[in-house]
């Protein structure tokens, strides 16, 4: 097997790793940067729970090998909180029950990541066709829209001035 010599910026951290043409981007992140929040779930691109955002978009990373993401951007779940803050999608998951066993749960809130990113303020219709490609055994998915509902108000809140 040829090996090819990568560089990937996740989370904001640039990485450079010798990867086989073979290997898909979601064992990259789990195994050779030990990232394990990106689940596994299909092997086959129905579950969703392996998304992640390549360049600001969001893809399923059992789909891409390691090589296509040479020189690009990656966000994994890892990389939403920020400076120990919960992202709001992080904080309306717990808030609104969104979760129970937690698996499909990075993978959703990758993919409501880039929807809240490219419409702000969504409607549930537009919250569910969104995260069609997630699957979850558990919740039923009315608390996860619940979740995502609660993040984009809280997005769109107005900055609270300190006094």
């Amino acid at each position: 097997m040829s090996k090819h010599t990568i560089t990937v910026t996740v989370n904001g951290q640039e990485q450079t790793g010798e990867v086989e043409s073979r290997l898909l981007l979601v064992h990259f992140i789990r195994e050779d940067l030990s990232l394990t929040g990106t689940h596994i779930g299909c092997d086959t691109t129905s579950c969703g729970a392996c998304t992640v955002l390549l360049n600001g978009r969001a893809v399923k990373s059992c789909t891409l090998f390691a090589v296509q993401a040479n020189g690009k951007n990656v966000e994994t779940v890892e990389g939403v909180a920020q400076n120990g803050q919960l992202h709001p999608l992080q904080e309306g998951f717990w808030e609104k029950h969104g979760l129970q066993c937690g698996y499909c749960t990075p993978g959703m809130i990758m993919s409501a990541k880039y929807l809240l990113g490219q419409n702000p303020n969504p409607s549930e219709a537009e919250i569910r066709q969104a995260i069609s490609g997630n699957l979850c055994r558990c919740t039923g998915y009315n608390n996860i829209v619940k979740a995502i509902l609660y993040a984009a108000e809280k997005l769109n809140a107005p900055e609270e001035v300190a006094a």
